[in-house]
């Protein structure tokens, strides 16, 4: 059996059951024990687990990716750690893989279809660009569609981690290869355009169900991928409109200057198609990229090119002898002629200028927009070079942060001025730390770049300790070290408050009453009275006047009336004496104390009751009677001893009988 199975990671997500797997990563369901919702959890696997490079960067990939809102992506909930195991918190999906479903379709996919799932993922890769994120790993594996052709992407910025931390075998190319762009597969610079080209094999295999380049091994299919021109989708599906064709073409192009420049151009042109299936989307195709022509077999021309020259040379091996001697000697002189022009244009050039050229003065260009202080320098005689775009709070996005020679200094005409411009602050994402716990929310904000602001703690139904709100919404852009403030929770506040009385009142008067100070009544009790009317409350649990917590419950007794059996009590009153004249059962002598006598109908069924008699005084009981009589006896004569006033509660095998006021 899995171990994680029953383990609660965290202390908030319990793995239930496992649900998938892949190269790097177990996913399973799980349930978290704080929202009371079901996940996905995707474990990292223990090869990946304990790079700590690889870890640091899947991290922060992994809470830029939490920053993206939108239908179409799968919404990373929480990033952490338990003990030695590495976890993710998705939300769950239900669904299946686009690879499955491309698999277990009957037939092609429909057009429509396949325009209306490539949208929505264009859509998706438009936000997340937008937000600079690239996924690395666009391939149907990736992607859940739902039984209404809804579309959910995942794995956002797991491949950037990999790519960037880890060295891959021959036979281990990152992502899948087969859906990996040319400039992925030999090592080069990534961006926008490789998601689109791994969208156009995805459409590619939509619509003929293979993908455009397959091989023996990982290697064989990347250099396909670099070298081999795509059979275009036709040849396997010949219902396949025009424009739809014409789209996965264009994303696939080996140039990424050949593809679509943005998701957004993309979109553009499915909406085209959508509206009229035989639009024709034209291609941009640079001179390197036209289209092949068959040529002859390189290797059997040079052969027999090889072959032809060798019988010229023996048949006319003394004539080459005296043409080699001549065609030195052109040689030598044409490489003459070449040096003295270059020394002549490179070098004599500059030198005469430096003499010949007038004196002019730099002008000011730090802080101007790029354009406005080249133009100022341009006009003043001068040539401009950018010696490097960086990173600056100071200066405005685009405008000239320094120049290599300061306001004032005098050049000749045509010296060239360095500049540097700036690219503006560093931009971060601000990602979602609600409902985290206060030291993780610290953790992720310095990994993301971002400062600590205000931290208030407020009342709320948040655990203590959890993050309430964020200054800053999740997913906008800010500059480095911005300030984020939090409200934390502290619980839920508790209020206290004074007791009202509620003696008197009927139950509904009683439970209007205490309906706006949040007190709850857990109990009921109904018991004779003489002086309160039947439906009124005689007693309440917590006495008038005392302070309460809101949220409480109390107890009342509420009376039924009189008791039918009080006319068979005989109520005498005695002064306590010490007197021979010993009743049944007495309270202690005490002086001041009054007893009274009660005789008490005792018509039971069963062989016994234990006879049991409380007083109530001061929100105190005592009991003051208790003793086994037989149903022999017809009545019962008890004494009670007491003084002031007092409630007495009589009981039969510890029911209540009835109760009794009285003043002693």
């Amino acid at each position: 059996m899995d171990k994680l199975i029953g383990k609660v990671l965290g202390n908030r997500y319990e793995v239930i059951e496992k649900i998938g797997e892949g190269g790097m990563a177990l996913v399973y369901k799980a349930r978290c024990q704080l929202l009371n919702r079901y996940v996905a959890v995707k474990v990292l696997r223990p090869e990946f687990a304990i790079e700590d490079d690889f870890v640091e960067k899947f991290e922060k990939e992994s809470q830029a990716a939490a920053s993206l809102s939108h239908p179409s992506i799968i919404n990373i909930f929480d990033v952490g750690k338990d003990e030695n195991i590495r976890y993710i918190v998705m939300e769950l999906v239900d669904g299946i893989t686009l690879k499955k479903y491309i698999k277990e379709k009957e037939g092609f996919v429909s057009n429509y279809d396949i325009l209306n799932i490539s949208k929505q993922i264009s859509q998706a890769l438009e936000h997340a660009h937008v937000n600079h994120i690239i996924h690395r790993d666009i391939k149907p594996h990736n992607i859940i569609i739902s039984d209404d052709n809804r579309i959910k992407i995942g794995d956002f910025g797991i491949a950037r981690a990999i790519t960037s931390s880890t060295i891959v075998s021959s036979n281990e190319i990152v992502g899948s290869v087969h859906y990996t762009s040319p400039e992925q597969a030999r090592g080069g610079f990534v961006d926008e355009r490789s998601d689109i080209y791994s969208l156009g094999v995805l459409m590619y295999e939509l619509a003929t169900k293979k993908v455009p380049f397959d091989g023996d091994s990982p290697i064989s299919v990347a250099l396909k991928h670099l070298k081999e021109d795509v059979l275009i989708p036709s040849s396997y599906n010949s219902g396949i409109n025009k424009g739809l064709e014409s789209i996965i073409l264009k994303a696939l192009m080996k140039k990424p200057d050949d593809r679509y420049q943005s998701a957004s151009e993309l979109i553009e042109d499915l909406d085209k198609v959508i509206e009229n299936p035989e639009v024709n989307v034209p291609l941009y195709i640079s001179a390197e990229d036209s289209p092949t022509m068959v040529m002859p077999n390189l290797g059997e021309f040079m052969e027999k090119k090889e072959k032809k020259v060798k019988k010229q040379k023996k048949s006319n091996g003394k004539k080459s002898e005296r043409k080699s001697v001549i065609s030195v000697m052109i040689t030598v002189l044409v490489a003459l002629i070449l040096t003295l022009v270059l020394f002549t244009v490179v070098f004599f050039k500059p030198i005469t200028s430096m003499f010949m050229n007038k004196t002019i003065t730099v002008p000011m260009v730090v802080n101007l927009e790029f354009n406005d202080g080249t133009k100022k320098l341009q006009d003043a005689g001068f040539n401009v070079e950018v010696s490097e775009y960086k990173y600056n709070d100071l200066v405005d996005k685009d405008n000239i942060i320094s120049q290599s020679y300061p306001e004032g200094t005098k050049l000749k005409e045509g010296f060239t001025i360095d500049i540097e411009v700036s690219k503006g602050s560093v931009m971060v994402n601000v990602p979602n730390v609600v409902q985290k716990k206060y030291v993780e929310a610290q953790v992720v904000l310095e990994n993301s770049k971002l400062t600590l602001g205000d931290v208030e703690y407020v009342d709320n139904d948040l655990p203590k300790g959890y993050v309430v709100s964020q200054s800053i919404a999740a997913g906008k852009q800010v500059k480095e070290k911005a300030i984020i403030d939090l409200k934390v929770s502290q619980g839920v506040k508790i209020e206290t408050m004074i007791m009202p009385s509620l003696v008197g009142k009927t139950l509904e008067e009683a439970k209007e009453q205490l309906k706006p100070l949040a007190i709850s009544i857990n109990k009921i009790t109904y018991n004779y009275s003489d002086d309160y009317n039947e439906g009124q409350i005689m007693i309440q649990g917590i006495k008038t006047g005392s302070e309460i917590k809101s949220g409480s419950s109390i107890e009342l007794i509420v009376s039924k009336g009189k008791d039918p059996l009080s006319t068979a009590i005989d109520n005498t009153d005695t002064t306590a004496t010490d007197g021979n004249d010993t009743p049944e059962q007495t309270t202690p002598s005490l002086v001041g104390y009054k007893d009274k006598t009660y005789i008490i109908p005792f018509n039971i069924e069963t062989e016994s009751k234990v006879v049991k008699v409380v007083m109530l005084q001061d929100n105190v009981e005592t009991i003051v009677y208790e003793k086994k009589h037989f149903k022999t006896e017809d009545s019962l004569r008890i004494v009670i001893r007491g003084k002031g006033e007092a409630i007495l509660k009589f009981y039969f095998d510890d029911q209540l009988v009835y109760t009794k006021d009285e003043t002693f």
